[in-house]
């Protein structure tokens, strides 16, 4: 019988907004599970990508078992996925799992519904390469911060007036109208924040540049007077405009929430919901997809016309984006992370100093292991044999098979687990 858990070598990605060199958790996790890599120290190191993606397919390191990846071995033994999943996900892993760590923002964007994906994969496959929706959730293994979802009306309308550049290139009617539009009547609410979001994203490219430098200057100077220009979210204002100068996604700041999450803390992102990445690492869970439209703080394609078409309009207060871990009732250790689509969930396992052997578990979907903190050895029926598990370790756990870790660490383990709850 081949293996049945195995582990990973899996794909880094180096775009441009990562941590470089050691400053990075992707970094870290590499440099520790394989030490004849070599980190550069100005090499951003942004991505780790645990899957089968084509362009990040995972590589198998067991030289027992004759596929070279995860994707081709999975493609050979679709049973490994479980029934349920490989019946409903035609015998394909329904996720990516991912170590982000995030040293300048990502573009603020945001992820078709499976309706609109076919749509836009019809009309533009160049720019939308697949067919599927995209929802994502990240867990935070370091302080974490990002943009996401729109803020509560009544805290727009206060930068609305605090920042006469923001009204000027939203002009008065709009502000007005969001003003006025009252709580009692979501949908006006909705209407009116779609019209001021879609004329400062459609604004002329020199007036809003002129606004944005006169805005920066004056923010700059009210700082150095040492004032306090958290009114004008002063702070990442600057921080924005020093990382993307001259672009319109520094005004978003003033109607998506700022979200802030402390390590273990999560926040879900479904879809139609505007986002951003600030700041920080975090493990990350998604469909398989890569359909994203951009509108802003990127070089990439823009597809401003189409993002302000999609998005969810619903005002929400920042902490209605952060999604809490249910501990297990069967195993103290464990937490869960469940959002409300079914492609995909994590969990994150924190084993004690004082437990010596611990089970995980076997569940009916397959799963991805991760090794965050601690060591141990693995053993396995379903392995060809004992497995050295330390910081950056990633195992494949094929549905229905667990795996006892010895513990070697004197202060316990942290792991994550993706999997798919059907």
């Amino acid at each position: 019988v081949p293996p049945a858990v195995f582990p990973l070598s899996c794909a880094v990605q180096t775009y441009a907004w990562g941590k470089p060199g050691l400053e990075s958790e992707v970094a870290k996790l590499v440099a520790s599970s394989d030490p004849l890599v070599q980190i550069q120290p100005d090499r951003p190191y942004a991505e780790l990508w645990m899957g089968t993606h084509p362009r990040g397919d995972a590589i198998i390191r067991d030289n027992r078992i004759p596929q070279k990846t995860l994707g081709q071995w999975i493609s050979d033994n679709p049973a490994c996925l479980g029934a349920k999943v490989k019946e409903t996900f035609q015998g394909r892993l329904p996720f990516l799992f991912k170590v982000l760590s995030v040293n300048t923002a990502l573009s603020i964007q945001a992820h078709p519904n499976k309706e609109l994906a076919a749509k836009l994969h019809a009309q533009s496959p160049e720019n939308y390469p697949d067919d599927n929706h995209k929802p994502e959730m990240a867990v935070a293994l370091t302080p974490f911060e990002g943009l996401c979802g729109f803020r509560p009306v009544e805290e727009i309308v206060s930068f609305l007036q605090t920042v006469p550049e923001l009204r000027a290139l939203i002009g008065e009617v709009a502000a007005e109208q969001l003003e006025r539009s009252g709580s009692d009547d979501p949908r006006g609410v909705s209407a009116a924040l779609r019209v001021c979001f879609t004329r400062l994203m459609k604004s002329e490219k020199k007036f809003f540049v002129d606004q944005l430098n006169m805005l920066v200057k004056r923010i700059s100077q009210e700082a150095a007077e040492g004032k306090d220009t958290s009114g004008s979210n002063g702070d990442l204002l600057l921080r924005l405009h020093s990382q993307y100068p001259g672009d319109i996604g520094c005004f978003t700041i003033y109607f998506l929430n700022l979200v802030r999450l402390e390590p273990g803390e999560a926040m879900f992102l479904g879809a139609n919901e505007p986002h951003a990445y600030l700041h920080g690492d975090c493990v990350e869970c998604m469909a398989c997809s890569d359909n994203t439209v951009r509108a802003g703080l990127t070089p990439k394609f823009i597809d401003v016309l189409t993002l302000c078409e999609m998005l969810n309009y619903t005002p929400a207060p920042s902490s209605s984006k952060i999604l809490p871990a249910t501990q297990s009732q069967l195993d103290p250790s464990v937490y869960l992370y469940d959002p409300p689509v079914p492609d995909f969930a994590i969990m994150r396992i924190e084993v004690p100093p004082s437990i010596k052997l611990y089970l995980v578990s076997a569940m009916e979907s397959a799963s991805i292991l991760l090794v965050i903190q601690g060591m141990a050895v693995g053993t396995s029926t379903a392995a060809a044999s004992e497995m050295t598990l330390r910081r950056g370790s990633v195992l494949f756990i094929s549905a229905n098979e667990s795996i006892s870790l010895h513990l070697s660490s004197p202060d316990g383990m942290l792991l994550f687990r993706a999997c798919c709850l059907l």
